[in-house]
């Protein structure tokens, strides 16, 4: 079967940013994919299937049924095979194919003998992973049986856009509340075992009621869609922005140092007081940030949102348009 061109099978630099694009390494099980595994293991009348992601050394797996791991090497992979391959990869008998006859997972207490592998296409076309049916037994595969896993692949890739819809706000276009709560805990829980720094910035609006009353909803959305791109541009790659509610906005820099928490937030507070409106000359914008870093004694991430929120209050306290840290 022809390969479909649209499918970048050379591009592992594009393939690995579609993949982080999602966010879904390293979270928590969710139901939406644990009962595709769960339907796939029924219909294929299969021991063993999973839903895997495949990064730049590990395969790891979003949801399974029968299989007690969570991650493996990614070159011990079968599922590496098939997002290589571009399409569906039937192993009908592990032991007599020289591909596979020797890995672990054929060789050992997996007891693979039949594989079954539909790639996880992006809408950009990469292939960032798959879903794929095990058993222990040889087993022939029909081409009904392809089209009926690209199915599932399909829902799988379709599950996670919805996914990632859910996670950014439709106004300004960066993450939602829920978006930012998630990425809060993931570096609250790195943090707690791990040591890396980050720091939470909360960004108020100040007087933002005031241009909706003044000039009305429509220039007040146009002003948050502003600000939302002025404070996105400022971050380094690996820092996040979501809006919190209204005119609230929280940012959060991964791995950041106090110098560089500091120089970060009065970037973004100085990149939205210079915001023009063309169409508003006489508008102009100012925000009060109140800045934290991440602490040892937090015992959950809500209290490290009540300091930064601690810091914003006084930074409206002291005047406003200024940002005030408590480290």
């Amino acid at each position: 079967m022809l390969l479909n061109r649209s499918i970048h099978l050379e591009d592992e630099q594009g393939r690995l940013s579609a993949l982080h694009r999602y966010e879904v390494l390293d979270t928590a099980p969710e139901s939406e994919f644990d009962n595709i595994i769960h339907l796939v293991t029924s219909i294929f009348k299969v021991p063993m299937a999973a839903i895997t992601l495949i990064d730049g050394t590990r395969q790891w797996f979003k949801a399974t049924e029968g299989l007690s791991v969570t991650e493996t090497p990614r070159s011990i992979a079968f599922c590496d095979r098939t997002i290589r391959s571009g399409d569906v990869l039937a192993v009908e008998d592990a032991r007599r194919d020289h591909r596979f006859s020797g890995s672990e997972f054929v060789t050992g207490d997996v007891g693979l003998q039949c594989y079954l592998g539909a790639p996880l296409t992006t809408p950009d076309g990469y292939n960032i992973g798959s879903i794929c049916v095990i058993g222990t037994e040889p087993r022939r595969f029909s081409l009904a049986d392809h089209e009926l896993l690209k199915s599932f692949a399909r829902l799988v890739v379709s599950q996670m856009e919805l996914r990632l819809i859910a996670k950014l706000d439709s106004l300004t276009g960066v993450l939602s509340r829920r978006g930012f709560e998630e990425a809060v805990l993931e570096s609250f829980t790195l943090f707690q075992k791990e040591g890396t720094p980050a720091w939470m910035a909360i960004v108020d609006l100040d007087r933002f009621k005031l241009i909706n009353d003044t000039h009305g909803h429509p220039v007040g959305d146009k002003v948050l869609r502003n600000v939302a791109l002025a404070a996105a541009q400022s971050l380094r790659r690996t820092d996040v922005i979501g809006r919190l509610g209204g005119e609230e906005f929280g940012i959060l820099l991964r791995g950041a140092q106090i110098a560089d928490a500091w120089s970060i937030a009065e970037r973004i507070r100085t990149a939205i007081e210079t915001i023009q409106f063309d169409d508003h000359s006489e508008l102009s914008v100012t925000a009060s940030i109140g800045l934290a870093s991440c602490k040892p004694d937090y015992s959950h991430p809500e209290i490290w949102y009540s300091i930064a929120d601690g810091a914003l209050y006084k930074a409206k306290l002291r005047g406003r348009n200024q940002t005030v840290s408590r480290g």
